[in-house]
């Protein structure tokens, strides 16, 4: 964590993210994530935090999350729920606005019983959910803003396809950059769906944060919609 100062208020910076963005957080589990860049800055009237779950199943998976959900609140952070990342550009209050980052941490379409994270049903549903989050997200994306997806980059999550999956939806790769969760005190990854919901998952040894961006040269995002939305990755 690093702060540079200047003209007017301090800037606060915690790894890839600074007090100076405008940051959007997507299928957070039990905000500890939020939490964290919300206390590294002192401030979270920068940050809009959301859930998949309404509070009252978010609170029942994951009831750790209700001091991190009170420490945003005291902090200024915006609260939304039942936001689905699928066509969150298409929500209301979010559609308006534009963000510096949008952070997507450890993307998964749920788990089920019966199925493993080699089989190829789960697989393509996680290749579904990628490609629906970049869609909707870079309708989000401020001119020079970024999409910042944190995943493992081992068997089978490499069969996600996440760089593909971006690339058709009109971003780049800039940059991947390894995630080591020790640079974000206090968060917890969870697990996806209703299965244990509250514990968290072995992150290997090849966690990466995936940074894309908008390719310019490329059409408007409701246009690549449209042109994509039938494409299977």
């Amino acid at each position: 964590m690093g702060e540079a100062s200047g003209v007017g208020k301090r800037e606060i910076w915690i790894m890839h993210y600074s007090s100076s963005h405008s940051i959007l957080l997507v299928g957070e589990g039990d905000f500890s994530f939020s939490a964290c860049l919300a206390k590294a800055f002192g401030s979270a009237k920068n940050m809009i935090a959301t859930s998949y779950d309404n509070l009252g199943k978010l609170l029942e998976k994951h009831w750790t999350a209700r001091i991190h959900l009170d420490e945003l609140k005291r902090l200024g952070c915006t609260l939304l729920h039942e936001i689905n990342v699928k066509d969150m550009h298409e929500d209301d209050f979010l559609k308006a606005k534009r963000f510096d980052r949008i952070i997507f941490n450890f993307p998964h379409s749920g788990h089920e019983i019966g199925l493993h994270e080699r089989d190829e049903e789960l697989i393509l549903r996680h290749r579904e959910l990628l490609r629906d989050f970049f869609s909707s997200a870079r309708c989000l994306l401020s001119k020079n803003g970024e999409i910042h997806v944190s995943h493992r980059d081992d068997e089978p999550y490499r069969q996600w396809r996440i760089r593909s999956s971006a690339n058709k939806r009109g971003l780049i790769l800039k940059e991947m950059v390894e995630f080591q969760k020790k640079d974000y005190p206090g968060y917890h990854n969870k697990r996806g769906g209703d299965i244990k919901s509250n514990k968290t998952f072995p992150l290997g040894d090849r966690s990466f944060t995936f940074k894309f961006s908008l390719n310019k040269d490329l059409e408007d995002c409701e246009s690549l919609r449209k042109n994509f939305n039938d494409l299977m990755i």
